[in-house]
Parts: structure tokens; sequence; C-alpha cells
């Protein structure tokens, strides 16, 4: 593979996931104001155990497939390849009716497990997504191993344009009926996605079968792998990424149970309980992952520009990436944090009006706490990236794990203060973060040897930010008694905006050697520079 058709492939499949987490950030607002948070607290705990078994069932096996795959391509062995994806498609087959018939058979129990007996129905709703996601995953790694990004992307916007459009219309249709059956029928958007992503993929197969049986036919001759060979090579690739995939769906499924039980012991009731859980879970943490798709895209970027440094030995420019990788992460995480804590109840308001006040006020309190968790999942994800540019990938995991295991025990004990409640979630959540971002800090170190500028690296960010937010509480503060709430806090967004980026322009925060580590990087560089608006 040549390292522009790797660019190429990873250019495609990271704009997908871009479009993928906006349309996922995106659908939760109207499906909330449409639901409200108590349809959103039985809509999330079962979307929680969905994460949680497609996680442990499918999250390394496409990485798996595609790396087997791709080595016997390598080879000339076409027909190893392939028979690569015909075990692999039988055995996630199976895993695909034991996922799916074990959710099926014992969602009853899993809903009153978590203290959520109403959430039955988005349960139930989601069995056909496990198995055809299951065997979903098996065509994008096999597409993948043969260096064709384009069926995997084309089939994860596919189902994700499914699952949110066929998610709100089954919502609406089934409001009548009530809350659960309403989110029951948000859930199910999960399934006709996966089945609309289904067909896509195997669409695209079929249009490459003339090309595949050409590639087998001129196969070298090397000798075919038992059944028993490929399945553990399978697992030897894909457990370890399975472990890592499953620590976060494992800790928010378990403090989906923890929330709605602990916040029961202080007399709260399961519907109020479950209304709680949906501020924090279905609304609030909306909000919080709209920035991850700017720092996921930078980290994304990060990867293969550390891999390729660390490949030639060039630890000199692994020190210059990773500094400029800290910087702009800060840049994106340090004015998501303080716009969306001064304004966490204007947003709140713009985006879920169609809740009561109650709502919006104990919805955007959380969102204040939840706020503070940006800036360090940001930085989490971009020193992860490094790390796994260094070949260190466990090592973020565990240093999840840990923040993760810290968390637990902190919700536990914090939903249950009655003057805390819900919060205290949400504070444990900015507490994993921080002890995640701190270890990381601490490896990244390690490894790379690198001195952070305190002025360059936050400082200066620092002040850019402080001088946004007070421009956003200043504009919107004398423009809601003319404009009104709503279209306040749009004005003071994009006043805020233009602020933060002249400022960091004028105090010469961002360098030219920040914007190489980003798509397009070396075009926005020389449009700057001929504008006087950015130093080498």
């Amino acid at each position: 593979m040549t390292k522009n058709s790797f660019l190429k492939g990873a250019a495609i499949l990271g704009m997908a996931g871009m479009v993928i987490k906006i349309l996922g950030a995106i659908y939760r607002i109207p499906l909330s104001n449409m639901i409200t948070d108590e349809g959103m607290g039985y809509y999330q705990p079962s979307f929680q155990v969905y994460a949680l078994i497609l996680a442990i069932s499918t999250a390394g096996f496409p990485t798996a497939i595609a790396k087997l795959v791709s080595e016997k391509n390598a080879l000339g062995d076409y027909k190893g390849a392939h028979r690569v994806f015909k075990v692999s498609l039988v055995a996630m087959t199976v895993a695909g009716i034991i996922t799916s018939s074990f959710v099926y058979f014992t969602a009853e129990k899993l809903v009153n497990m978590i203290g959520n007996s109403d959430s039955y129905y988005s349960m139930i709703a989601l069995v056909p997504a496990l198995f055809f996601v299951s065997i979903m995953s098996v065509f994008r790694g096999y597409f993948q191993g043969r260096q064709t990004m384009v069926p995997t992307a084309l089939s994860q916007i596919i189902e994700q344009l499914f699952r949110v459009t066929a998610g709100l219309y089954l919502a609406y249709t089934f409001l009548d009926m009530g809350l659960p059956q309403a989110a029951g029928g948000a859930s199910f958007g999960a399934s006709a996605g996966a089945i609309a992503g289904m067909i896509t993929i195997l669409i695209m197969y079929f249009r490459n079968r003339k090309d595949i049986r050409a590639d087998i036919k001129r196969t070298s001759s090397v000798p075919l792998e038992t059944v028993n060979t490929v399945i553990k090579n399978l697992l030897k690739i894909a457990v370890p990424i399975a472990i890592g995939a499953s620590i976060v769906p494992i800790i928010n499924t378990v403090d989906a149970a923890i929330v709605m039980r602990r916040l029961q012991s202080i007399g709260y009731t399961q519907k109020e309980a479950s209304a709680l859980y949906g501020q924090l879970g279905g609304m609030a943490q909306t909000l919080i992952n709209f920035p991850q798709v700017f720092s996921l895209a930078l980290a994304m970027s990060l990867v293969p520009a550390i891999s390729d440094a660390f490949a030639r030995k060039s630890y000199d420019r692994i020190k210059k990436i990773t500094r400029s990788g800290a910087r702009m992460t800060l840049l994106v995480g340090l004015p998501a944090t303080f716009g969306l804590f001064i304004l966490a109840k204007p947003i709140t308001q713009l985006l879920y009006s169609g809740n009561g006040v109650d709502t919006i006020n104990s919805t955007a309190s959380i969102l204040e706490i939840l706020a503070f968790s940006v800036v360090f999942l940001t930085l989490i994800q971009s020193l992860t990236a490094v790390l796994q540019g260094l070949g260190k990938a466990i090592i973020p995991v565990r240093n999840l794990a840990i923040g993760a295991v810290v968390k637990v025990v902190l919700t536990y004990e914090l939903t249950a203060v009655p003057s805390i409640n819900i919060r205290g979630a949400a504070i444990s959540t900015v507490v994993a973060y921080i002890i995640a971002t701190t270890l990381n800090i601490i490896e990244v170190k390690k490894y790379t040897k690198v001195k952070f500028n305190l002025m360059d690296t936050f400082i200066k960010p620092l002040f850019a930010t402080l001088l946004m937010t007070l421009s956003v509480w200043t504009t919107y503060k004398y423009m809601a008694s003319t404009f009104g709430g709503n279209m306040a806090t749009i004005l003071s967004v994009v006043v805020g905006f233009i602020v933060y980026v002249l400022s960091l322009l004028i105090i010469g925060t961002i360098t030219s050697n920040d914007l190489e580590i980003l798509p397009a990087g070396k075009k926005i560089t020389r449009i700057l520079k001929l504008l006087g608006l950015l130093r080498d």
C-alpha cells in the first residue's frame, strides 16, 4: 500500500467518521425535544447495553480481518484472503445470532437489572441491529483489507442516515402510545440503519465480485490455512482490540445501572430517575460530543504523522508533532469548555425548547459540570493518538480503565447524596477524564521525552479563551433584552468565535508547524501567511 493510498483511505474513513459523528450528535436534539428527558431516560440505558454487546462481539474483527486480508493479498494469496473472509462471515453470523438471541430472551431481565423496566421496548428494538452489524463488520474488514475504503465509508453513512430518519419517524409515530414505546421506536432506528448499511455493502460486494474472482484465480500456490488457524489468528488480533473498545461501554452500562438504582434509593421514583438520567446521557452528554468531531479529526491526523516519524527514528519531529498536537487540542478543548459552561442555560434553552423549564434548568446545571470534561476528553484523544503512533496502544486503554474505576466509585457515592443526585455522575466523569489525562501525559513524556512550553501550550490559548469568554458573556447579556434569548445565544457564539480566532492569530498562538498536522494544513498555512496572520 502506497503512502498516498493510505492517506486517501484514511481521509475517506475520517470524513465518513466526522459525518457520522455530526449526524449522531444532531439526532439527539430533535429526539430529546420529541420524547423529552423521560423518554431519553428509557432510550439511553438500552443503547448502552447495545454498545457494550456490540463492542465485545464486533469491535476488533473488522481490524483483524483487514490486517489478515491485507497481509495475504500482499503475498499474492488472494484465495487465502477470501478464505479469511468466508470463515469470518460464518463466525460472525453465529456471533450475531447468539448476541441478538441473548438480548431478545433476556431483555426483561436486563432492564430490571438496570432498574428501568420501561426500557424494555428500546432493548427489544435493537435485536436486529446486533445481528446485521455483526455480519456487516466482516464485509467492512474485507474491503479495508483490499485497500478499498469507499464501501465501508458509504455503508457507514447510509447506516447513520437511516438510523436518524427512521428513529425520528418511528419515535414520532409511537408517541401517542406512550414514551416507552416512542423510545423503542427511536431505538429501532439503529436496526433500520444496520439493515440499510448491510444492503449497501452487499451491493458493493457483488459489484466487486468480478475483480475478487479474478484475483482468486491468479493466486500463487500457497497452502490454505485450516479454519482453526484462521480463527486463532483472528482472535489473536481482535480480542485485545475488543477489550480496549469495551471499557467505555462497560462503564456506561454500569453507570446507567448505578445512577438509576442510587437515585431511587434516595426517594426518586423510576420515572423521575429515568428523566434525570435522560438529562445526563441523552441531553447534556450530546452537547459534550460536538467538540469531539474536531478533536477526533486532529487525533486521526496525529497517528500517521507520529507513526511516520517513529519509523524514521526522527525523535525531534516526534517531539515537535506532540507539542503541536497538545497545543491544537487545547485550542479546541479550552474554548469549548468555557463556552459550554458560560452559555450552559442559554444553549440548553435554544436546543431543548420542547422540554419544560425544570428540565432545562436541571440539564443546564449538569452541562455546567460536564463542560469541564471536554478539555480533558480532547486531550485524551490526542495523547492516545501519540501513544498509538508509538506502538503503545494498550497504555491509554489501561489509563482510561483506571479513570473508569474511580468514576464508578464516585458515581455510586455521589448520586446517593440528595443535594448532588444526578450531578454526581457528571462530577465523576470529569474526575475520571482528569485522571486518564494526567496518566497519559506522564506516559507521553516518558516515551517521547517531550517538554511542553507552558506559555505557548497553555497560557496563550487560555488567554485567548478568556477574551472569547468575556466577549460571549457581554454579547449575550446586552443582546438578550433586545433580540431575545435564542438569537442572543447565536450572536454571542458567532462573536465569540471571531474574537477567539483573531486573538489566536494576533498573539501568535498558532504556528505553521501546528497547521501542518491538519488535513489541507499546507494550503491553510499559505493563505494565512499571505494575509500576514501567521508566524513560522
